[in-house]
């Protein structure tokens, strides 16, 4: 059996390296491995490590990028019976990881796994937090609910072509397609021993960018949700509380404090301006949610 890793990168130059080198330290006896980068326009040297590390590249456009598309591109060009996404700032913990992810597909127990995120020492606490609630230390196989994520996932390509990634969402693709399996008789599991450090060296505003365009893309796979105003202030307030107990029993809570705050500001207000964002997908905000570091250099540049 052949297994494709696919890596969407635009400039992941940071962390590439060390991410294709934990992949060449993988373990398996039950097959071989590809990886396959689907870049959207790199300018850095992303591309150069791709080669040295003998990647089979294939590329999307900016105009035409979105995650689901991006994803579907790669899987078509890949060659494998079974499907491993991971995030260009991912860096797996351990030589077994595609292992233990793609195991239960194997196995048929499971139609679409995902593993363990874990905060690295550049890791903001309260994404850390985030992590700790959302990839707990114990497996779930298969779990309840849709929940998924593609910074560590693995599907079969038999399943994947069936269903497909949705190329019009802004994000969560994952959780839309882990939907579509689930309610037509599926199984989604997390396996927690296949886990990754993923690490988000963000801005403040880009911080608020990922969960405005979730947010945005939620209104599509979930129209029920609504986050108004008072919700806002709700769960502002109540993680900045959370957040802080934890940092108190840790003793960090005075170094931590004002990241706490900034965080939980961008991801909720974040997450508020996404749920009433409205207006059809443009070209400007398909820039602001995929690329906000180019639209900065543009607004600078004076474009």
């Amino acid at each position: 059996m052949l297994v494709s890793i696919i890596i969407r990168t635009y400039n992941e130059e940071r962390y590439l390296a060390e991410l294709l080198g934990q992949i060449s330290q993988q373990r398996s006896e039950l097959f071989n491995i590809e990886t396959v980068i689907v870049d959207s326009g790199s300018t850095d040297n992303t591309l150069k490590i791709a080669k040295n590390y003998d990647c089979r590249i294939t590329y999307i456009s900016k105009s035409d990028f979105t995650f689901g598309r991006a994803l579907n591109i790669g899987c078509q060009y890949a060659d494998g019976d079974y499907l491993v996404f991971i995030s260009g700032h991912c860096i797996p913990t351990n030589d077994q990881w595609i292992t233990e992810l793609c195991r239960p597909l194997i196995k048929g127990s499971i139609d679409y796994t995902y593993g363990r995120q874990i905060g690295r020492n550049t890791t903001k606490y309260s994404e850390n937090q985030h992590f700790h609630k959302w990839f707990p230390p114990y497996s779930k196989i298969p779990q309840e609910g849709f929940f998924c994520n593609n910074a560590n996932a693995a599907i079969s390509q038999t399943t994947w072509s069936k269903f497909k990634f949705n190329e019009d969402l802004t994000g969560l693709e994952d959780m839309y397609l882990a939907k579509q399996i689930i309610e037509s008789g599926g199984k989604v599991g997390y396996v927690s021993n296949a886990s990754v450090y993923h690490i988000h060296d963000e801005t403040w505003r880009q911080v608020r960018i990922r969960y405005e365009r979730e947010a945005y893309a939620l209104q599509q796979i979930m129209p029920e949700v609504h986050f108004s105003l008072p919700d806002f202030f709700r769960y502002f307030i109540s993680s900045i509380l959370a957040d802080s107990s934890a940092a108190i029993r840790e003793s960090v809570f005075l170094r931590r404090i004002l990241e706490i705050v900034l965080f939980r500001f961008n991801h909720y207000w974040g997450t508020y301006l996404g749920n009433h964002e409205h207006r059809k997908l443009s070209n400007k905000m398909k820039k602001h949610y995929f690329y906000p570091l180019d639209l900065e250099r543009d607004n600078y540049n004076g474009k």
